[in-house]
């Protein structure tokens, strides 16, 4: 899920998807990010621990708030990389992981952002066999994960999971967005 701001503004925009390794690691890479910090944001009690929000009982959805310079990289760029490396298809769920904490969001700080994720979305409509379920919300204050789970591909990219599902995803975004990376 993506929760995303830029230099000269005061919020973080936030992109939310699931599991938040694959876009974390995706968004690190891209010139104009100065950021990309997982964590958890939507949801209705104060600093969540990850154990509580895959309890799915606090609403939080796992995400990602990406700090970013305009100059660089464009809001819209930054949501046709999110929609390249996740399903916005499946409700609470992405791939093998389920719940409410795995929903595709996109939590917006301005009228503008959600106008773009609104035009994104319209976009990409046809070209997904399914209708697009992400959530377009104001943003709500995000919390960041506990460290461990911070520049986890980074640090962990031979583990199961990150060789088998991340990988693949960061070399697709690599490889589409091939001009953006740092």
């Amino acid at each position: 899920m993506l929760f995303a701001s830029t230099l000269n503004e005061a919020v973080q925009p936030n992109h939310a998807t699931r599991p938040y390794p694959r876009t974390q690691g995706v968004f690190n890479q891209l010139k104009g990010v100065e950021s990309a910090i997982s964590g958890y944001t939507g949801g209705r009690v104060p600093s969540p621990s990850y154990e509580a929000v895959c309890s799915g009982t606090t609403g939080h959805a796992e995400a990602v708030a990406i700090t970013f310079n305009p100059a660089v990289v464009s809001y819209a760029k930054l949501l046709d990389v999110f929609f390249t490396v996740h399903d916005p298809t499946t409700l609470n769920r992405q791939g093998a992981d389920t719940g409410t904490q795995y929903r595709s969001a996109v939590y917006y700080h301005s009228l503008e952002q959600k106008a773009a994720v609104e035009a994104t979305i319209a976009e990409l409509a046809s070209h997904f066999k399914a209708p697009i379920v992400t959530e377009v919300t104001p943003a709500t204050t995000f919390y960041p994960a506990e460290e461990y789970h911070q520049r986890y591909y980074e640090r962990n990219p031979t583990k199961g999971y990150c060789s088998a599902v991340v990988g693949p995803k960061i070399l697709k975004a690599r490889t589409k967005f091939s001009e953006l990376l740092k």
